[in-house]
């Protein structure tokens, strides 16, 4: 460095540096004193580092005391004394003396009043929910058992219409029940237009008139046609009877065995009695009212049509579902038997 500049020296020990003015000659140090400040700053060194450690060590040994501190356990609660309430309830003596003879003995359910409410409520909802389905499945089938008895009790009016049963005696018909006859075989019981829905199925089937589609408009046509044939055949056999005084109904025979209550049944289809309800006559107003009826017939069906032809016809059709349902009139009390249903 220059002269000019301001030199720094070796520190002594008040810590100052010792500075000289610029151009002033460096003084010579002595060995000695060279020596001295080097001892000087060693010993200052030594005696920093060993307050540091002190220091150190203290700090650490309060640290740990505190934490020593914290983790003292708290101390344990005293024990508590038994209070009058929890203590356990005296025993009962081991002989305790005997009842009178005529102290009635304690009901079951004095001695355990908790078993009747032991169930739960799930269990005694369970219970009678077992109940009510056994009941409803009870009600249902008497409901099926009816239903079907009275399905299977078609002679009642379902497909045979009135008829005279086989231990109603035969007596002469009055005006009244002759209109009331009248009315039930031709308008008021179901199985006046089932039959006619049925024939009408097979003239649909047979495409007969062919004049006539082959939808539900064409089947409406050809049951019109054969429900209003049946009414006025139905009526003139009706106004004929009357007149006659025949009997217009099936009776059941008296007779047994399947081929004399056959033979009943296909010869009642052409004769009926008289005003004695004892002679046979031949059926002149039924199967005259059926020709009747098919000539009336050509009046709406589709031309050409044959007047005699239909008429013809319409007997022969007399004829045998006539003696098909005699049969079935005849027989439907065998029948329903076999099925289970009450005569």
């Amino acid at each position: 460095m220059g002269r000019g500049a301001i030199e720094e020296i070796e520190f002594r020990s008040t810590g100052q540096p010792l500075r000289r003015r610029s151009g002033q000659a460096r003084a010579a140090v002595p060995a000695c004193v060279s020596k001295g400040n080097k001892l000087g700053k060693t010993f200052w060194d030594a005696r920093s580092l060993w307050t540091t450690f002190v220091i150190a060590v203290f700090l650490m040994l309060s640290c740990m005391s505190g934490w020593g501190q914290d983790q003292t356990p708290p101390p344990a609660p005293a024990p508590q004394q038994p209070s009058q309430q929890d203590a356990p309830p005296p025993k009962a003596p081991e002989n305790p003396p005997p009842k009178p003879p005529d102290a009635p003995s304690s009901s079951p359910s004095e001695n355990h009043p908790k078993e009747e409410g032991s169930s739960s409520p799930a269990q005694a909802a369970a219970e009678k929910t077992k109940d009510l389905t056994i009941q409803a499945a009870e009600e249902t089938r008497k409901l099926g058992e009816a239903t079907l008895l009275q399905l299977r009790n078609w002679e009642s009016g379902w497909l045979t219409g009135p008829y005279s049963g086989r231990s109603r005696p035969l007596l002469p018909l009055e005006p009244k029940q002759r209109r009331q006859i009248y009315l039930q075989q031709t308008l008021v019981t179901p199985e006046t237009y089932l039959k006619r829905m049925f024939v009408a199925g097979i003239d649909q089937a047979r495409g007969s008139p062919h004049q006539w589609d082959d939808g539900w408009g064409g089947y409406a046509e050809r049951f019109a046609s054969r429900e209003g044939q049946f009414i006025a055949a139905n009526s003139l056999a009706a106004l004929g009877n009357a007149a006659l005084k025949y009997d217009p109904l099936y009776d059941e025979c008296a007779c047994k065995g399947f081929k004399s209550r056959l033979r009943h049944a296909i010869v009642r289809n052409f004769l009926t009695y008289n005003r004695t309800e004892e002679e046979l006559r031949p059926q002149w107003a039924l199967y005259g009212g059926a020709f009747a009826g098919g000539v009336i017939s050509t009046a709406w069906k589709p031309h050409p049509r044959n007047a005699f032809a239909e008429g013809g016809r319409a007997m022969l059709g007399q004829a045998g579902y006539g003696a098909l349902l005699n049969f079935f009139i005849e027989f439907a009390g065998d029948i329903n038997r076999k099925l289970g249903a009450p005569r």
